[in-house]
């Protein structure tokens, strides 16, 4: 008896994104665009200058 009830425990709670309603980045939008995009391309340059000055200073 418990085991068949046990899929009732397992749903999404409501309230939650489910994962079929994600939608692609909008492009034309631009808070996207610096979020998703340029964000991640500054922190990563911005981790290999430091870290090269870092092992020029040593």
């Amino acid at each position: 008896m418990l085991n068949s009830m046990s899929f009732l425990l397992l749903q999404t709670p409501t309230g939650t994104p489910k994962p079929g309603s994600n939608t692609p980045i909008d492009v034309s939008n631009p808070f996207d665009v610096i979020v998703y995009i340029v964000m991640p391309i500054v922190i990563i340059a911005v981790f290999f200058i430091l870290k090269k000055k870092k092992k020029d200073d040593l």
